[in-house]
């Protein structure tokens, strides 16, 4: 009795050991998905530039070894200077102030199902009546398997 246990604790392991080592799905995503904003069309780029009661487009080269999943852009005031760039060059800011009519923005652009490349473009119209000042332009590019990478630049709106 003692054996039949043992022969049967040693099977089942082996059993399930073997099922852990098997990928049928072929190798497993683990790179990032990249945002690319250095090209000369590519906009905004850290410490751009835009006005209040005008319109801007964003560009941007997204690429990812398996496929792309989601694209989300994010503005919202700096004027507590608080942090995400993701860039080096630092740029100059305004005076800290508290808001009153901050600009907000959170938009989803889609990218087509099964790229591994793709050049995103979005038009944003800048209210007219927002506060002036510093803002960050964040980029949330996520691929098809869950991985994301963020781009956040410093803007001003005049």
């Amino acid at each position: 009795m003692k054996k039949l246990s043992l022969l049967s604790i040693c099977l089942l392991s082996l059993l399930v050991l073997s099922n852990c080592s098997k990928n049928t799905a072929g190798p497993i995503d683990t790179a990032y998905p990249e945002i690319n904003t250095s090209s000369n069309d590519a906009f905004p780029k850290q410490c751009s530039v835009v006005k209040r009661g005008e319109k801007f487009v964003f560009k941007a080269l997204l690429s990812d070894n398996a496929q792309l999943g989601s694209l989300n852009l994010d503005i919202h005031h700096n004027f507590d200077h608080h942090t995400h760039s993701t860039e080096l060059e630092e740029c100059d800011l305004s005076p800290v102030k508290q808001p009153m009519k901050p600009f907000l923005l959170i938009q989803n652009v889609v990218i087509p199902t099964g790229q591994k490349s793709y050049r995103a473009s979005a038009e944003i119209q800048v209210p007219a009546d927002i506060d002036p000042g510093d803002y960050h332009f964040m980029i949330r590019l996520t691929d098809k398997e869950g991985w994301q990478t963020i781009k956040g630049l410093s803007i001003k709106i005049q």
